[in-house]
C-alpha cells in the first residue's frame, strides 16, 4: 500500500483517485478550485455505484472509499508523505511548470512524480531536482474502465522509477505500455487523430452524415478491433494484399484537421455535446449524469464480455 497524492480533482483527477483507492492505496486529493474538490466525492460515488451494480467492486470497497480518499485543502497537505504524486491539472505549460516548481520543495526526497499529460512533453518543465523521479503515466477516460496507461520516462528518469510505476499499475489490473521515449499522442491518441481526420474530412465535404459514420464504425470496425486490433488483422487479411492496398495509390488520406466547419457550426448553435444535451446527436431530456452512467454500464458489459474473448496476439514478429 502506498500513499498517493492526486493533484487536480476534475474529470480525470477524481476518477484517478478512485482507481488508486480501489487498487489498495491511500489517496489524498486536492484542487485549487474548492467547488471542484467538494464535488469529487459525489462523482466517485456515482461511478462506484455503477461498478458495484456490475459486480466489479465489492461492498467493502464501496463503503471504504470514504476512508481511502481524503480531500485536502492545500497542496502541501496532499503531498506531505506521499510516495507517488499524480499530476492531473489543465493542459497548459505555464500551469504545469508552476506546479512542478512548487512540488520541488514539497515532495519527499524519494517521492515519484507522474504526469497525466495527454499531449505535452512535460520533461523540459520539470526542475532538475525532480527529473530523475519524474515520468508520464497517461490514462484514458474513464480510467476506472479503460485499462490502458501510457508510461514514459525521459532520458534522465531513473529506470527503477519507471519499473516501480509500471509494476504498481500492473498490480492494479491495468495495462501499462512503456515507451522508450516521449511520442506526442502516444499510440491510441494518434490512431484516434487519424480517424478524426477522416471523419471530419467526410463530414465537411458533405459526403456522409454523423449517423452513417457511427454506424460504419459500430458494425464494421468495432466488431473486429477487440479481437484482431490492427496488425493481427493485417496478418489474417494477408500481407501481400495489405501491401497492394498501401501501394496502389488509389486513396490518399486527408491531412490532419486544424479546423472543421461542421464542428464549428455545431458549437455556434450551442451544441457542445452531452453536457448540453446536443452535439452531433440530440440526447433528449436525459441528464448528463444519467447519460454518463449509461455509457459506463454499456462499457462494463462489453469489458466483461471481452474477458471471455481475449485478443488474438501472435508471438513477436520478426
Amino acid at each position: 500500500m502506498s500513499e498517493v497524492a492526486v493533484i487536480g480533482a476534475g474529470t480525470m483527477g477524481h476518477a484517478l483517485a478512485m482507481v488508486f483507492a480501489l487498487g489498495g492505496h491511500r489517496v489524498r486529493l486536492t484542487d485549487t478550485n474548492e467547488a471542484t474538490l467538494r464535488r469529487a466525492p459525489a462523482l466517485m460515488n456515482t461511478a462506484l455505484e455503477t461498478l458495484a451494480e456490475a459486480g466489479e467492486v465489492t461492498p467493502a470497497q464501496q463503503t471504504g472509499m470514504g476512508q481511502a480518499v481524503r480531500l485536502c485543502d492545500t497542496l502541501a497537505e496532499a503531498v506531505a508523505g506521499a510516495d507517488l504524486v499524480v499530476e492531473a491539472i489543465i493542459e497548459t505549460e505555464d500551469a504545469k511548470r508552476t506546479l512542478f516548481a512548487k512540488l520541488e520543495t514539497l515532495m519527499g526526497r524519494e517521492a515519484i512524480l507522474a504526469s497525466n499529460t495527454s499531449q505535452l512533453d512535460i520533461f523540459p518543465l520539470v526542475p532538475q531536482a525532480l527529473k530523475a523521479r519524474t515520468l508520464i503515466a497517461h490514462w484514458y477516460t474513464p480510467p476506472y474502465l479503460v485499462d490502458l496507461v501510457d508510461v514514459v520516462g525521459s532520458p534522465q528518469t531513473d529506470p527503477a522509477v519507471v519499473e516501480t510505476v509500471r509494476g504498481m499499475l500492473a498490480a492494479m489490473g491495468k495495462a501499462p505500455i512503456v515507451f522508450g521515449k516521449f511520442v506526442p499522442g502516444y499510440i491510441a491518441n494518434r490512431i484516434q487523430a487519424a480517424i478524426a481526420a477522416e471523419v471530419y474530412s467526410l463530414l465537411d465535404a458533405g459526403m456522409v452524415t454523423p449517423e452513417e459514420v457511427d454506424l460504419s464504425v459500430v458494425h464494421g470496425l468495432a466488431l473486429r478491433l477487440p479481437v484482431l486490433a490492427v496488425l493481427a488483422k493485417a496478418d489474417f487479411t494477408g500481407l501481400p494484399l495489405v501491401n497492394t492496398v498501401l501501394t496502389n495509390g488509389s486513396y490518399v488520406p486527408p491531412p490532419p484537421h486544424v479546423r472543421s466547419p461542421t464542428l464549428e457550426a455545431l458549437l455556434a448553435e450551442g451544441r457542445t455535446g452531452v453536457m448540453a444535451g446536443k452535439g452531433f446527436f440530440d440526447w433528449g431530456d436525459a441528464s448528463p449524469a444519467d447519460l454518463f452512467r449509461e455509457r459506463d454500464r454499456r462499457l462494463l458489459k462489453l469489458k466483461q464480455a471481452l474477458r471471455q474473448i481475449p485478443p488474438m496476439m501472435g508471438k513477436d514478429g520478426g
